[in-house]
């Protein structure tokens, strides 16, 4: 099995990507968001971290956590949530004829892709950047003309703290549309 190098930096902020198997489209779907929030909350429950910025798109997501002081496992904190996600919802999307011999031969299921992609935030410029990604996602992939009009983001909190005004992302927007951030 390869050791990946992940960045070890503990309370660190980081940004994430996650994606779904095969890229199926179910992330937007109400079971497996009430699964994701609740694989959030027990991850929560026994390793605190704090959601920064976060869109779920229909087969992929991306966040920013930030970790608490003398903490760097955000491994174990993605571990929690997939397999929650995973056990609730493997039942509803049995795809197991797409799995590889791999996947079969480790019990794995089809809903997630086996990694994810990590970014160490290292200075307020970069983290105001991947907050912009974040919320202009939506709009780059076509599901909403405007950052505010796509449901599954923390853009409107942004909105609310007067970080962004509320028309900020529209379909013109091109600040926010650099694709070099993990997918």
């Amino acid at each position: 099995m390869p050791n990946y190098r992940r960045p070890g930096v503990r309370g660190g902020t980081y940004f994430f990507t996650v994606v779904t198997h095969g890229r199926q489209p179910v992330l937007t779907q109400d079971v497996v968001r009430q699964a994701l929030r609740e694989g959030i909350a027990a991850a929560r429950a026994i390793m605190p971290f704090k959601i920064e910025a976060w869109v779920l798109l229909p087969d992929h997501l991306h966040c920013i956590w930030t970790l608490p002081e003398g903490d760097s496992g955000f491994s174990a904190r993605w571990g929690i949530i997939k397999r929650h996600v995973t056990k609730r919802c493997a039942a509803r999307m049995d795809d197991s004829h797409r799995l590889s011999a791999s996947r079969r031969s480790r019990r794995e299921k089809a809903i997630w892709q086996r990694r994810f992609w990590e970014h160490l935030v290292r200075d307020d410029t970069d983290f105001n950047h991947h907050v912009d990604y974040v919320h202009w996602n939506p709009v780059k992939h076509g599901y909403a003309r405007r950052a505010a009009d796509w449901p599954y983001s923390t853009f409107r909190r942004y909105v609310a703290q007067g970080s962004y005004p509320s028309d900020w992302g529209g379909e013109n927007f091109s600040e926010g549309a650099d694709s070099s951030y993990g997918e």
